[in-house]
């Protein structure tokens, strides 16, 4: 299953929305923090992990999945989130902490939320397992169309949470597919240091299910293969996990040293920036001309402007709303 000349145009253009927005988000971030850097100070408070890199591994997955799908995502969701269709604006406002955000700029990068686009992250390792398996349950016990995604790290699935997550979907035939996204470092430590097997999408016999390891971070193949497990989710043959051999070109956060890198791993991995990649993959093959990529991206840049443009111009919560949306 190959994409169609639309879906890679769609594709292309949620994945240059993602760099652009966290490229600006990145300038906004700094802001407050310099000379002497702390994340406590300037205009975005806090940690902020960028999916620069990561990109395909959203726009292949979610070019498959219907609003009423449901995606749980990271602490790095970012590309996840647009791709899903996650109101930018608000989006943008809850990062800047604004009353317009997602959630009233309570949960912060970290914790999007949007029933509107069934769309939810957390900073916690694996804590997507659980809800996007229940969704997944509450879909087939009420013989609803649907499907549950939950992307993970690489360094997620040596939780218990996922263990057990994983063997209920497969137990009960859930429509349900896990998305490892394998980017080699779970904060500072390289994967060989903390995973047993090379491979992840190997654990799937454990469970009976398919699973599908897709190298070189190839937005064509994860489309594919995401296809397939997503087709086969909704005919009600159960779980699938994929595990995508992906590039994060940015720290672990924002501010990250990345001292534990390999001499010239940085200049290795931008070279295969997977967003140059497709647009000269695109024009190779006759799937766009340069006035229509020129296009997308300049308007991508054009709606990421006007997000932030609404996020630096939103109201500030008042202090008393600290108080609203807590259990006492």
């Amino acid at each position: 299953m190959a994409p169609t000349r639309d879906e890679l145009h769609w594709m292309y253009r949620y994945m240059v929305i993602s760099r652009r927005f966290e490229e600006t988000i990145a300038e906004a971030y700094f802001e407050g923090k310099t000379p002497v850097f702390n994340m406590a100070n300037g205009t975005i408070p806090g940690e902020m992990h960028l999916s620069d890199g990561q990109e395909p591994v959203a726009v292949g997955v979610c070019a498959h999945l219907k609003p009423t799908d449901v995606v749980t995502a990271t602490h790095r969701p970012h590309h996840q989130a647009i791709a899903k269709g996650v109101d930018l604006d608000k989006m943008a406002a809850e990062i800047f902490g604004k009353k317009t955000g997602l959630s009233g700029g309570r949960g912060g990068h970290m914790h999007l939320f949007d029933a509107n686009a069934n769309f939810a992250c957390s900073g916690i390792i694996a804590q997507g397992m659980g809800p996007a398996v229940g969704a997944a349950l509450s879909r087939k016990m009420q013989g609803k169309d649907g499907v549950a995604v939950a992307f993970l790290g690489e360094g997620a699935v040596n939780q218990g949470a996922w263990h057990e997550a994983m063997n209920m979907a497969a137990v009960w035939k859930l429509p349900f597919v896990c998305v490892i996204e394998d980017n080699a470092w779970g904060i500072s430590v390289p994967k060989d240091a903390a995973t047993a097997i090379a491979n992840n999408a190997d654990r799937a016999a454990a469970y009976g299910i398919p699973g599908h390891r897709i190298e070189g971070n190839d937005p064509y193949k994860i489309y594919e293969v995401a296809g397939e497990a997503i087709a086969r989710a909704r005919a009600g043959e159960g779980p699938t996990l994929i595990e995508v051999e992906t590039y994060r070109l940015a720290g672990h956060f924002m501010g990250d040293a990345e001292a534990y890198r390999p001499e010239g791993e940085k200049d290795a991995l931008f070279a295969k920036d997977p967003i140059p990649a497709m647009r000269a993959r695109m024009l190779e093959d006759g799937s766009a001309s340069e006035a229509e990529l020129d296009r997308i991206e300049a308007e991508a840049a054009e709606r990421v402007a006007a997000a932030i443009k609404f996020a630096r111009e939103s109201e500030e919560p008042a202090p008393e709303d600290a108080l609203t949306a807590v259990f006492a």
